[in-house]
């Protein structure tokens, strides 16, 4: 699903360098990716979607080669086939739940808003344990019920990729259980890549692989 080949990434003007020989992650496979603060965890997700681009070097998910693609392509493959968990989550404040949970459908034209979509929405809300909250705004949630937000809105399309970027951090541990729970149960249903970066070590067992950023640089 995901083969990283002599990749090589900086940002401008700063010393951060990540530099990853090789990389290969299953379809289906679960994998948690871990190391040092500053190792560049979040960087490697951010390649792998196509979000940044490398200076050197392939990153190819699902067969297509995403730094070969320009800003439009990259991005309708992000939103079409990857779903991606921010530490930030980045909710709408101006959106209820249900809406921000079916956004990414209100921006991708390569993705169709339909009556089966709004289904999937409702049930994910349900696995989740949203029902009772799709009017409230983020605002008026607690910071579990907006990470499971989040993960709801990244899995609605259904991605052969799912993304996640610290999905349980800071949460207590039945919103930790809950959200790892709906991301594994989805991952195993669509038969998806699970490539979450985590600092949990108590979560690391659920998942198939540890991939340790600090031992792969180049």
């Amino acid at each position: 699903m995901i083969e990283i080949e002599d990749l090589e990434f900086c940002y401008p003007g700063a010393e951060f360098r990540l530099a990853v020989p090789e990389l290969r992650i299953a379809r289906g496979e679960r994998v948690a990716i871990i190391g040092a603060s500053g190792a560049g965890k979040t960087t490697l997700l951010k390649l792998m979607a196509g979000i940044a681009v490398p200076q050197s070097g392939c990153v190819r998910v699902g067969g297509v080669e995403v730094q070969a693609l320009n800003d439009r392509q990259r991005r309708n493959f992000r939103l079409s086939c990857i779903g991606f968990v921010f530490q930030e989550l980045e909710l709408f404040d101006y959106l209820n739940v249900l809406d921000n949970i079916v956004h990414t459908y209100r921006i991708n034209r390569a993705l169709k808003l339909d009556s089966r979509v709004w289904a999937r929405a409702m049930e994910l809300a349900e696995q989740a344990g949203l029902t009772e909250k799709l009017r409230r705004m983020p605002r008026e949630l607690s910071q579990g019920e907006r990470q499971r937000v989040a993960v709801c809105r990244a899995l609605l399309p259904e991605p052969a990729l799912i993304l996640a970027d610290e999905a349980t951090g800071n949460l207590d541990p039945a919103n930790k259980s809950r959200v790892l729970d709906l991301l594994f149960r989805m991952a195993e249903r669509r038969g998806a890549t699970l490539a979450a970066v985590t600092h949990d070590h108590q979560t690391l067992p659920r998942f198939d692989r540890v991939i340790d950023l600090s031992a792969l640089h180049g």
